[in-house]
């Protein structure tokens, strides 16, 4: 297609601009006379008193025929259209054409100057797209509609991103109080005097722009010139160097000048009439001196002119007239604002280029959003721009990559699909979801009364094929596919038919209503046998919340902006650290009806809330399902603009009320779809708006909302006679609910929202507690639950409200009966803080944690934190507790030490020992559960621990006999000396000296056995040496005073398995030995003597094992040689 439209484009002549029309010039009879001195004068003339800007007219003086009938020509009608029309124009009705013919309107600027700025009642949510136009070439206009004032803009996308580029008209500018956009600029430069040298020449503006100096950068002036046709500006011209969308501050600033101060800009009439009333003379020398002044620019063009003007067969002479860049657009020339194409282009793919749709998504949405605007104002360029961003959608090189792959779009990229799916025409379509455009017309006779007015009823004698189209009162229906029936709205309302829109909607609302009647009846019907199930196959597979189309949310918007008080500010940048929140008014709806006391106001929250308790099943899909919680947070978000008065919450009264009772057709009903989407964050909304005006509802409504029925098995998903139902149950098919945990957490803030709202209703927080422990399976947000409800239970600046408090508990201990026997990265933490709460709650929670400790805790945490916690001497000074207090607390806690001892002894019995200190039965027995445990699965570190705590405690035999044991579970190699068990082993070798001679020759076969470290037996021979035995002061036994000698028992069996081990760790060290280590080999030699020299024959023993090793080894010469050097 790109080539096709490039072969026709070199083949066809080259197009006059519009600007540049050929103005011919007639016989001098033709024309009117042009003699008074007032033609040429220039300066303000032409524009009179009756020239004020517009809104600064006084009041007591009319406005004048001419100005009125100009008014409206400049508006609708080509200049050369009226050239033509009229044989002869006056010059002052041609200056009154030219005048008017300027943009008239401040909002007309903003809107193509920036992406943001604050929107009227028409302003639509930015990147909130709410449908498709249903019909090709959109809805026609109504019967009777009028058309509208201008096609310019009206509003902006409230709340849009900041404008787009790089250049002097990029919005944003790092501000985030809007003072960087285009149009806050303008009018800074216009008001700090920067415009000068404005004149206006037919349809065409210029002047210039002065940007005040900076710190860094001197003052430059920039020439700006404007060309405009009917009330729009069509080109814009500007010495910056603008590259962007929308025109940049400088262009603004000069638009707001002629707007504002329209008598202070010199106003002339397009320049081919100026030179119609010169002579020859005067022509020549208008020419000349044009050349002269800009000779080094137009020279050279001139001449080429001339020369083609002298030669009669030139085409320049074939044509009648010449171009008159000043004289407006001609006859065929489109009417629109002007818009940079290929800067729009240029924009799209750069943001479609910029990691993966994913950063730029927000500006794309300002687009987005600016196209809605435009089709709401009936702008072609909403067209002209939607036809632009969708063919670099269609360009971009991954929709190729994908479909080659077979794979599927990222969500952001499919978000921006879906957006530009909701703007374009169905019949230029490819889009799935787009909707029956080929079905849908507009000539239904039914419709375009509904459409055309507001006082259309049901006929006096109605047909039997017309009693379908009106409920009972008279008021017209609309039977069609909600979605496509909204998108019928939402075409209206984009293409500038509010009220046609409006009536639509009061006409599909009603038919909602009676479709929610008749599924009343059904369900009353049904009821008993639904109940008796417990669960139903009846819902919607068709949800209105996060469809594509957005119907309820078009609704809502429709009816929202007919009761949006209007905001005069539409001029001023929005502050985006400052939101404003809209302000509504109750409308009466249009209507026949004389008992109708109805709003549109209460009407939107009515259909919002039929829209949201709407039963639908969860879609499939990543995606799809995001988008039903993002269309629900956005309404919710638009229904807390609203406040609530007595009309609305009566409206909300009754709609919830009708929730409850809707069976399978409301979300909120008795019996729900399995895969029905949950209504917590509706359900949320709804509690806390009714909670002041009705808690009784409020809170059914909310604890209906509680069940999460995916989770739940389908036996007990309408049970309710077992509150405590604490199992999380897996069902045997698992529907893919990707947003789930989002869920889950909603389902939390509901609970949390009623725990806080009932605090000192015990009455109430026992039922929501049965609830939460009956539908909320993640033992997480339970315990999320449980540090809620304490912190609201305790306060800092007041008493501790205890019914919460012992909610908060009870959570705490479900939390930890569901976490018991699974993996818990939070478990400690869940621990300390439920003995925390028990602490808060009282000495008798903690007694009973005690005692029921096995369903709650292991025997690690029941004793190392619960126990110790529970009689720490803080717990005790916080809960002032007196003497019996303190002894069955204490009592308690050594028997949970004792019963853990038993099941866990490996882990527990020193945190036995420890809590039974004061108890001397209970002592004994904990230090028998260590002994027992002993000869079984405890670990030499676990009871070397455990004779150190003995010894510390003034046992030292019990430590000795315990030290003994884990000797016996130790094995310590030859290579092993830097074994973390060594300090105990030197330790326990010090007890047994301390305690006497009998001890020591006890424990050295067991050291003897267990240690095979050379230098470590020669440190415990060493300090055997040092000291006499028995020193440790036990009643009844004397030291003797002498120090052991090595010749004799016990210690001969240690020296000798020294030397032996000495022996043994020489030759495994030389079997792998290399030259780096020779310098450590021999140092290890030197101490080996020093053990071997103890005994008498010592050195005898030494020179002989190194007369072995220089006979073994005598292959390792330098080895040797050393040996030799050190040892002889």
């Amino acid at each position: 297609m790109a080539e096709g439209g490039e072969r026709e484009e070199l083949l066809s002549p080259p197009p006059v601009s519009p600007a540049k029309r050929l103005c011919s010039w007639p016989s001098p009879q033709a024309r009117h006379p042009r003699g008074s001195p007032g033609a040429t004068s220039g300066g303000a003339g032409g524009v009179g008193s009756s020239c004020l800007a517009p809104g600064a007219r006084p009041h007591l003086q009319p406005e004048s025929l001419l100005d009125c009938a100009a008014k409206t020509v400049a508006e609708k009608w080509a200049y050369e259209r009226v050239e033509e029309r009229f044989e002869r124009i006056p010059e002052p009705v041609q200056r009154r054409i030219v005048y008017w013919s300027f943009p008239r309107n401040e909002r007309e600027i903003c809107m193509y100057s920036s992406f943001q700025y604050r929107g009227g009642p028409g302003a639509g949510a930015a990147g909130g797209a709410t449908g498709a136009s249903p019909a090709e070439e959109g809805p026609p206009p109504p019967p009777g509609a009028p058309a509208p004032a201008g096609s310019a803009p009206g509003a902006a996308s409230a709340g849009a991103s900041p404008g787009l580029g790089t250049g002097a008209g990029a919005a944003g500018g790092g501000s985030s109080s809007g003072e960087g956009l285009p149009f806050r600029r303008g009018i800074r430069l216009l008001d700090s005097g920067s415009v000068e040298n404005v004149l206006q020449v037919g349809f065409h503006l210029s002047g210039t722009v002065t940007e005040p100096p900076t710190a860094s950068e001197p003052a430059v002036t920039y020439k700006v010139a404007i060309s405009f046709d009917r009330c729009k500006i069509t080109s814009v011209t500007c010495g910056c160097g603008n590259k962007d969308i929308f025109y940049c501050a400088h262009v603004v600033a000069l638009s707001l000048y002629r707007i504002r101060k329209p008598d202070q800009v010199k106003l002339r009439l397009p320049i081919s009439e100026t030179l119609f009333q010169m002579n020859r003379d005067q022509l020549q020398k208008f020419i000349q001196y044009l050349i002269t002044a800009h000779h080094t620019e137009v020279l050279p063009t001139a001449q080429k002119l001339a020369d083609e003007i002298l030669s009669s067969n030139s085409e320049i002479n074939q044509v009648n007239g010449a171009p008159d860049p000043t004289a407006g657009a001609s006859i065929d020339d489109e009417n629109c604002w002007h818009l940079d194409e290929e800067q729009v282009k240029e924009q799209v793919k750069l943001f479609l280029s910029q990691g993966g749709y994913y950063g730029s998504g927000k500006q794309l949405n300002s687009m987005f959003a600016k196209v809605r605007e435009m089709l709401r104002m009936r702008d072609s360029n909403g067209a002209r721009m939607l036809t632009l961003i969708t063919e670099q959608f269609m360009a971009d090189p991954r929709l190729t990559l994908w479909r080659q792959q077979g794979t599927s779009m990222t969500d952001k990229c499919r978000q921006l699909w879906d957006e530009l799916d909701s703007l374009s025409r169905p019949r230029r379509t490819v889009f799935t979801r787009a909707i029956e455009g080929r079905e849908l017309h507009w000539q239904d006779s039914h419709l375009q009364r509904i459409i055309s007015s507001d006082i259309y009823t049901a006929p006096a004698c109605q047909r039997e094929s017309e009693r379908l189209l009106f409920n009972s009162h008279g008021q017209p229906l609309w039977l069609e596919h909600v979605p496509t029936a909204c998108a019928r709205v939402d075409a209206l309302r984009s293409h500038g038919y509010p009220k046609e829109a409006l009536r639509l909607t009061v006409a599909i609302i009603n038919t909602l209503r009676l479709q929610q009647q008749r599924q009343l009846e059904i369900y009353k019907h049904q009821k008993k046998e639904l109940l008796q199930r417990g669960t139903t196959t009846i819902t919607n597979l068709e949800g209105w919340v996060g469809h594509p189309l957005d119907p309820i949310g078009c609704l809502f918007l429709t009816l929202t902006e007919a009761c949006r008080l209007n905001d005069d500010g539409y001029m001023e940048v929005s502050d985006m650290s400052e939101s404003r929140l809209p302000v509504y008014q109750h409308v009466p709806v249009a209507t026949d009806c004389a008992n109708s006391s109805e709003s549109y106001l209460s009407l939107a929250l009515e259909v919002a809330l039929m829209g949201m308790g709407q039963q639908r099943v969860m879609p499939e899909g990543l995606y799809a399902q995001d988008k039903v919680c993002r269309n629900e947070e956005q309404l919710l978000s638009q229904l807390q603009e609203l406040q609530l008065d007595d009309e609305l919450v009566q409206t909300l009264r009754k709609q919830c009320i009708l929730l409850l009772e809707g069976g399978p057709f409301s979300g909120l009903g008795e019996v729900i779809h399995r895969e029905s989407v949950p209504m917590h964050t509706f359900a949320k909304y709804l509690f806390s708006a009714l909670l002041p005006h009705d808690p009784d509802l409020s809170y059914k409504l909310a604890l209906r909302a509680m069940r999460l029925p995916v989770l739940e098995n389908s036996a007990s998903a309408g049970d309710t006679s077992h509150p405590h139902h604490m199992v999380s149950v897996v069902p045997s098919r698992y529907p893919r609910w990707f947003t789930l945990g989002h869920l889950e957490s909603q389902q939390c803030e509901l609970a949390s929202t009623m725990l806080t709202a009932a605090k000192g209703d015990t009455l109430r927080l026992r039922t929501i507690l049965e609830a939460i422990q009956k539908h909320i399976h993640s033992s997480s947000l339970i315990f999320k639950l449980a540090q809620d409800a304490f912190k609201i239970a305790t306060p800092t600046d007041s008493g501790t409200d205890s019914t919460l408090l012992n909610v908060a508990l009870e959570l705490g201990l479900q939390v930890m009966r569901m976490t018991l026997s699974t993996l818990n990265w939070r478990r400690r933490e869940m621990v300390r803080w439920l003995v925390t709460c028990a602490t808060e709650v009282g000495v008798r929670a903690l007694v009973s944690i005690l005692q029921s400790w096995y369903t709650l805790f292991t025997p690690t945490e029941a004793t190392s934190i619960v126990a110790a916690t529970a009689v720490s001497h803080t717990t005790i000074l916080r809960l002032s507790l007196d003497y019996p207090q303190r002894e069955e607390l204490a009592s308690c806690a050594r028997t949970l030490a004792l019963q853990c001892a038993m099941k866990d002894p490996q882990s527990c019995a020193l945190s036995a020992l420890t809590l039974c200190e004061k108890d001397h039965i209970a002592f004994e027995a904990a230090y028998q559960i260590a002994i027992d445990a002993a000869a079984g699965g405890m670990t030499h570190s676990q009871l070397f621990t455990i004779a150190r705590y003995m010894e510390l405690r003034g046992y030292p035999l019990r430590a000795f006999k315990l030290a003994s044991l884990a000797m016996s579970h130790l094995n310590l190699a030859y290579n092993q000396d830097t074994h973390p068990a060594i300090n105990d082993v030197l330790w326990a070798c010090a007890l047994s000296h301390s305690l006497g001679k009998n001890e020591l020759a006890a424990l050295i076969p067991l050291v003897v056995k267990s240690v095979h470290c050379a230098t470590v037996l020669s440190d415990i021979l060493r300090r055997c040496t040092v000291t006499a035995p028995g020193l440790a002061g036990i009643p009844g036994r004397r030291s003797s005073g002498k120090l052991m000698s090595t010749d004799k028992a016990p210690l001969r069996q240690l020296l000798d398995a020294t030397i032996n081990a000495y022996i043994n760790t020489t030759h495994s060290r030389l079997t792998h030995i290399s030259p780096r280590h020779y310098g450590e080999f021999i140092e290890f030699l030197s101490k080996a003597r020093e053990t071997f020299l103890l005994p008498q024959d010592g050195h005898l023993q030494f020179a002989q094992f190194i007369d072995n090793l220089k006979q073994i080894y005598k292959g390792k010469k330098k080895l040797m040689l050393l040996v030799r050097e050190r040892f002889g």
